[in-house]
């Protein structure tokens, strides 16, 4: 079965001290949402190099939109790229991709996979851009944001990278709450780290390690294998820690 969606990637927007790219890449869904539906934003990891110049963590973001076509591809990427540019800071290295499912192809995926654990440079995602079809752009500085943007649609593509900041209405759940009410919200299975899963309990959302974390108080489930799949460490008798994977 053909996949509807278009991916929006973002990365290398931020400075020291500004807000990430997760946060910008909110604000890109709801300008877009304006028009067509952003229904999840995931956060992909990339490699951390001393070679490679990032603000914290060498994270991109990428937004899923419930549409396809070339002419939808288009408008999305300009809705994106004024999005961004509003809020653009000098210093930092913004790239936009916006790519359609069908477009994003296995050469873009193992480019992408690279990128999680290689420096690379902007050569190849830009041939790659070039070759599939895929809007590209660099909106300032040195433009190596190109080559994280790109990465972000093969690793958002595969849905076995990276985690949820985006995701139905999970956001709006704070704090604590139970098995059912995630899994009646977007989550597929909730597991602890040695394979039990876990049908029913308390699960609570911040605290533990990201104590210091107010963003991290509501769920952050991963993508693995097709399914969005949260993890927990056990605290007490039914009652367990979510935790965040990279």
């Amino acid at each position: 079965m053909t996949e509807i969606t278009i991916y929006i990637g973002l990365d290398d927007t931020d400075i020291p001290g500004s807000r990430g790219t997760g946060r910008l890449a909110h604000d890109v869904a709801i300008a877009v949402s304006e028009k067509y539906r952003a229904y999840a934003i995931t956060r992909h990891q990339l490699f951390v190099d001393d070679r490679i110049p990032y603000t914290s963590h060498n994270s991109n973001a990428v937004v899923h939109v419930d549409a396809s076509g070339p002419d939808v591809c288009r408008e999305i990427f300009d809705i994106s790229k004024q999005a961004m540019l509003d809020q653009f800071l000098e210093g930092s290295d913004p790239g936009l991709a916006v790519g359609d499912a069908d477009q994003i192809l296995p050469p873009l995926i193992v480019m992408a996979q690279d990128a999680k654990t290689t420096v690379l440079d902007q050569e190849l995602p830009r041939a790659l851009a070039k070759n599939l079809g895929i809007r590209l752009e660099g909106l300032g500085g040195t433009e190596d944001g190109v080559i994280g943007a790109m990465a972000g649609l093969g690793l958002a593509a595969t849905k076995d990278d990276g985690r949820f900041l985006l995701l139905g209405s999970l956001r709006t759940i704070m704090k604590e709450t139970d098995v059912e009410t995630l899994l009646s919200n977007g989550v597929d299975s909730v597991y602890l780290p040695d394979g039990r899963q876990v049908t029913s309990g308390i699960i609570r959302l911040g605290g533990g390690e990201n104590k210091k974390k107010k963003d991290n108080r509501y769920p952050k489930p991963s993508a693995v294998a097709g399914k969005t799949v949260l993890f927990v460490k056990e605290r007490e008798d039914g009652i367990y820690q979510a935790y965040m994977r990279r």
